[in-house]
């Protein structure tokens, strides 16, 4: 481990599929530049699979100073026990003081695996991380320049603010779509160190003998306009509303969780806490309170329409504009306007 962990490197965890990168580690990039400018140190990617080096460039082009390179056979496709080895060896030898992952299946399956090796702490999903001071209460020890891991908490009821100031590194899990990336910077160029997985002798108890991959069609993060709905569309056929403003919109169908537990519609359309996080250019709310859990995922949308029979409605308060009224009334009228100035 690095002597002074204060110097030490923020990591990106380069997730990786057949040679593909994910859109995460982009947008892990773009915050983890900020966090290694306060603290004045690199910000490097860690990028492991089997012939994975030339997506470095693409990397580089995110954010990132480095790359640190673990390329084995056994590294090829994703298996838990295989990369958590790597990447305990890799963080013991270079002492990084801050590693960023994906709250995805893969980084929700690796970053606990990894911590409990290393007996450090880990945040999971967390929706905004930051550098700042911590005085510890009972102590009254002080720290500067630790990592501020904040995420909603008991339920999205609260939103907490949790540090690890001793065991290091600090990890996270990172929801997708909560980050921003940087904008891409073609031929930005930067250092690639290759280091060994360390797996000769290493017994990996599973075989991947096959993938087999369901391919969604529904596609909300690249959506500009969502028309969502809440437990006030009443019915899964209500729903049907939704979806027929979405199309003359041009736009995607989402629900809360709400919606989704009712079985109003697809697990895959949440969009919340414990679904996925949006920024559309337009978002229309229909009969979504405005929960804590929903509004994380949906609050920094460029303009939002709401519309509720509750003038009351918590949604009301982040809402651009709100229609105070009945859904089955206020969207066919939406619909047939459009209609008429012809979409």
């Amino acid at each position: 481990m690095a002597e002074d962990r204060s110097k030490g490197e923020v990591w990106v965890f380069a997730e990786q599929e057949d040679g593909v990168l994910s859109d995460v580690p982009r947008e892990l990039l773009g915050k983890g530049r900020e966090l290694a400018d306060k603290l004045g140190v690199p910000l490097a990617a860690v990028l492991m699979g089997e012939n994975v080096e030339p997506l470095a460039k693409d990397l580089f082009e995110a954010g990132a100073d480095k790359v640190h390179l673990v390329e084995d056979a056994g590294l090829k496709v994703f298996r838990g026990k295989a990369y958590r080895h790597a990447f305990v060896k890799l963080i013991r030898e270079c002492g990084p003081q801050i590693v960023i992952f994906g709250a995805t299946h893969m980084g929700r399956d690796l970053a606990p695996a990894v911590a409990s090796e290393l007996r450090c702490g880990l945040t999971a999903d967390c929706t905004d991380l930051q550098i700042g001071d911590y005085t510890d209460n009972k102590t009254k020890e002080n720290f500067s320049n630790v990592l501020l891991q904040i995420r909603p908490a008991f339920g999205g009821n609260i939103i907490a603010t949790i540090v690890n100031p001793r065991n290091w590194p600090q990890m996270a899990t990172v929801r997708e779509g909560v980050m921003k990336p940087l904008e891409k910077a073609p031929g930005r160029t930067g250092e690639t160190i290759r280091h060994d997985a360390g797996l000769d002798g290493v017994e990996i108890p599973v075989e991947v003998l096959e993938i087999v991959r369901r391919h969604s069609s529904i596609n909300l993060k690249g959506a500009r306009i969502i028309v969502a709905g809440g437990a006030g569309v009443g019915s899964k056929e209500n729903f049907a509303l939704l979806h027929e403003l979405a199309d003359v919109l041009g736009g995607a169908v989402g629900g809360s969780r709400a919606a989704v537990d009712l079985g109003y519609c697809e697990h895959e359309r949440q969009i919340g806490q414990t679904g996925v996080t949006v920024r559309p250019a337009l978002f229309i709310s229909c009969g979504i309170s405005g929960a804590v859990q929903h509004l994380a995922g949906m609050q920094d949308s460029a303009k939002i329409i709401a519309i509720n029979t509750d003038k009351d409605a918590p949604i009301f308060k982040v809402a651009h504009y709100g229609i105070v009224g009945d859904l089955n009334v206020v969207i066919p009228k939406m619909i047939k306007a459009i209609k008429q100035k012809g979409g």
